[in-house]
């Protein structure tokens, strides 16, 4: 069994190395479209409105890279994948560009053939739990049912924890995460263990009654969720990492979709460079000196996602936090374009 395991993850390592040897760009222009791989439903991050349109924080970066690729944020291809799905649609080449809550960590940027570029959410991994458990704090736990998602970091992270505190646990491990929170609203379990953020999401938008639960104030890991792309095309990868890095740095700079256009004539010279006014930044990633300017005008800085999307101006109300601008005592901070 473990030599048809490292068969098959040197089949999915070469296959990724050769599709690298395509440009990806070039596969994207002549596409028409960004191929973005997402969540199958996560509110606030990833998942179709009422009108079936994908709407999210996740979703917004990837519309953010089709803006700097061809000046029109519309021209994206979601493709919706579960967790164990989603490395291997990335090294096949199904998906240009993995814009999901992904965890990056040392083993998927070296041994998947894939690599992140960038963060743009930091969380961590907690417990929801119904408050007629009568629970306060996560190592009152002890002896409950939790219910994962199966391919994640959180299971491996939950086993930790839990050895690290002496707390004994009984894992409901089940692949697709709707039958996880199917599982976990029919009392299959005490417990459900995801990052954060999905806790929030899961609470407002999956439960019937979401007054009747409770996040508890634990956070037991560090996970900071980003985009992936395959190893071996840094012209791609430079293309993604900075297409964040503009939502981030314009927040910074106070630009925003709305004043854009105003803040074009500004005489400040890193606002000139970010917006193509002075050029150079597009020619050095192979695209229109603009392609800043169309993210934020047509997407938005990363503020005005995260409100939207998942802060005070969305259902779920998440706090900045950690995810505020370090000049606000958060960890967003843009790599300079210059």
């Amino acid at each position: 069994m473990n030599i048809a395991k490292g068969l098959i993850g040197a089949a999915l390592l070469a296959a990724a190395a050769q599709g690298a040897q395509a440009a990806t760009l070039d596969v994207v222009r002549q596409r028409g479209a960004v191929a973005c791989g997402t969540t199958t439903g996560f509110a606030g991050f990833s998942a179709p409105d009422a009108q079936g349109k994908w709407q999210g924080l996740d979703v917004d970066l990837c519309r953010a890279i089709a803006a700097a690729v061809f000046g029109d944020a519309s021209k994206i291809k979601v493709v919706p994948l579960n967790s164990q799905q989603r490395f291997t649609a990335l090294q096949s080449g199904e998906v240009d560009v993995l814009t999901r809550n992904t965890t990056v960590t040392q083993q998927r940027d070296t041994a998947l053939g894939i690599i992140h570029a960038g963060i743009n959410f930091y969380d961590g991994q907690g417990f929801l739990v119904p408050k007629s458990l009568g629970v306060k704090s996560a190592k009152e736990i002890n002896g409950a049912t939790i219910c994962l998602q199966t391919g994640t970091s959180n299971e491996n992270t939950l086993a930790d924890w839990a050895r690290a505190n002496n707390v004994s646990y009984k894992p409901v491990v089940i692949e697709t995460f709707n039958e996880v929170v199917n599982a976990f609203a029919a009392g299959r379990c005490d417990v459900f263990s995801t990052d954060a953020s999905g806790l929030a999401s899961i609470r407002i938008s999956k439960l019937q009654n979401p007054d009747d639960y409770v996040v508890l104030p634990e956070i037991i890991s560090k996970e900071p969720l980003g985009p992936f792309v395959r190893q071996g095309d840094d012209a791609w990868l430079n293309i993604v990492r900075w297409s964040l890095s503009a939502m981030i740095e314009a927040e910074e700079y106070g630009v925003s979709s709305a004043n854009v256009d105003e803040q074009a004539k500004s005489a400040n010279p890193n606002i000139k460079r970010i917006l193509g006014v002075t050029p150079g930044s597009g020619a050095n990633l192979g695209l229109d000196e603009k392609w800043a300017y169309n993210i934020v005008k047509q997407v938005g800085n990363y503020g005005e996602s995260f409100e939207r999307n998942v802060g005070q101006g969305s259902p779920l109300k998440i706090k900045r936090g950690l995810n505020a601008q370090w000049t606000q005592g958060g960890l967003m901070y843009a790599l300079p374009i210059r």
